[in-house]
């Protein structure tokens, strides 16, 4: 066996050299990105909701790599089955024989969804919206996609096209012929559907941008105007999805909503192995697969890979054993709770919203004469310049990283993994309410920060 190749030996060699790696070879913006706003650190080892450098100090991970890290770094039942499945030298990816694990994963997923019975598996959140377009198009006959103002679904083609963040879409025309409607406005999803040719509306139950819900009731009434006019529902659940709102979806917290098509991915994976998952209702898959000419007309390289089954299977009985759905609405309650319990004293924040272990903390135009003269001038240079003052105190003298929620938003998103516990949530709060006290204060190291954005934004420009 040659043993030419050793992984460690590589890193230790090299591993001081990722920035400039990235930078000469990857996207060169990232490492701009990073240097600039003090978010190039250097992370050694993770385990749970923590990071750690080389000096051995801990970061606590509110971000959960964008939600794909659900059950958190490193967790033992994920990594043994990852282990156990490369152990078993499985025949994997033969194309044509029918392997147990896809199968069994599918099972435990439908469990969860009972009024679904298909599963097609890809790589990705953006592939399995991409699979439920292609599904809805076919199933219906029709060609139109409806989308949410502010929605993600994806940066790839399809899934860009229903994509409701214009900076995302700029430059990368023409685009399918989908259409954008406000999220809860049940009369311009009417007026679209009486047009006669739309397959579909694509809703998040919770818009990762911003963090919004959809108003009680929407989704049903939603779903029973699009059944009336044969068109079909689809829940994109990649962030929503496996208890990140305190129930196993987000459309479940609303009774009576079925979705036809319902897309996960992210937490799916345990971190480990890219997976994205479409389920279905039965005869939209029959639709799609109607005879065995058809058998292939539409398949993933790597769908159904051994590896992501395995882990797959591995985070769904954590989430069950675990019962980590039960955990995050208290955990989800008690941190919403807390930082809802602060609107009153900060004139600077102005609202705190989500459901589970989704959070949104939104700020806003202070009353005070002298804090609104400095609000408006970050204002006047770039929105979101303000939420990004406090991301960056959060890490660098609390060791806490999050993230805005997006381009010109003045919103910050908690999606940490879903193991938090009440000392992680005393800690965000704690470290929370400091940022504010200095922003408060109407000086010091921010504000100095914050000077630092505006040039930056007016170069930019």
């Amino acid at each position: 066996m040659s043993t030419e190749f050793d992984l460690g030996t590589l890193l230790a060699e090299r591993g001081a050299e990722r920035y400039e790696l990235h930078t000469k070879y990857l996207n060169p913006q990232l490492a701009r990105m990073l240097h600039t706003i003090g978010f190039d650190k250097v992370y050694e080892r993770a385990e749970g909701a923590h990071f750690f450098d080389a000096d051995g100090n801990d970061y606590l991970d509110m971000l959960a790599g964008f939600g794909v890290m659900g059950l958190g770094r490193h967790h033992p039942v994920v990594r043994k089955a990852l282990h156990d499945v490369l152990d078993l030298d499985l025949a994997d990816l033969t194309r044509f024989d029918c392997q147990p694990l896809p199968g069994l994963l599918a099972e435990r997923l439908l469990v969860h969804s009972p009024h679904l019975d298909r599963v097609f598996f890809g790589n990705s959140g953006t592939e399995a919206v991409e699979t439920a377009l292609k599904f809805a198009r076919y199933a219906t006959g029709k060609p139109r996609v409806l989308y949410c103002d502010h929605a993600f679904h994806g940066l790839t083609t399809g899934s860009l096209s229903v994509n409701g963040e214009d900076g995302f879409r700029d430059g990368f025309a023409p685009l399918l012929p989908d259409t954008a409607i406000p999220l809860g406005d049940l009369d311009a999803l009417a007026r679209e559907l009486k047009k006669g040719d739309v397959a579909a509306l694509i809703v998040e139950p919770i818009q990762g941008k911003g963090v919004h819900e959809a108003p009680p009731g929407y989704l049903r009434a939603a779903q029973d105007l699009l059944h009336r006019h044969k068109a079909l529902l689809i829940a994109d659940e990649v962030q929503t999805g496996l208890g990140r709102t305190g129930d196993f979806y987000a459309y479940q917290h609303e009774d009576g909503v079925e979705p036809d098509l319902v897309c996960v991915a992210k937490a799916l994976s345990g971190g480990y192995v890219p997976v994205g998952a479409t389920l279905g209702k039965d005869w939209i898959f029959k639709k799609v697969y109607s005879s065995m000419d058809r058998v292939l007309v539409h398949s993933a390289s790597f769908g159904s890979g051994a590896q992501a089954m395995a882990c797959g299977l591995a985070v769904l009985s954590v989430m069950e054993n675990e019962q980590i759905v039960a955990g995050v609405r208290t955990t989800g309650e008690l941190l919403k709770s807390r930082l809802a319990a602060l609107i009153g004293k900060y004139e600077l924040l102005a609202d705190v919203r989500g459901r589970g272990l989704m959070i949104g903390i939104e700020f806003g135009k202070p009353s005070s004469l002298k804090l609104r003269g400095r609000w408006t001038m970050l204002q006047a240079a770039r929105k979101g310049l303000f939420a990004q003052m406090v991301v960056v105190p959060l890490l660098q003298r609390h060791r806490i990283l999050t993230q805005v929620s997006g381009d010109h938003l003045e919103v910050i998103k908690l999606i940490p993994p879903l193991i938090i516990d009440e000392a992680d949530v005393d800690r965000f709060v704690d470290a929370f309410t400091a940022v504010m006290d200095d922003a408060h204060s109407g000086g010091g190291l921010m504000w100095d920060f914050g000077k630092t954005l505006i040039k930056q934004a007016v170069a930019g420009r």
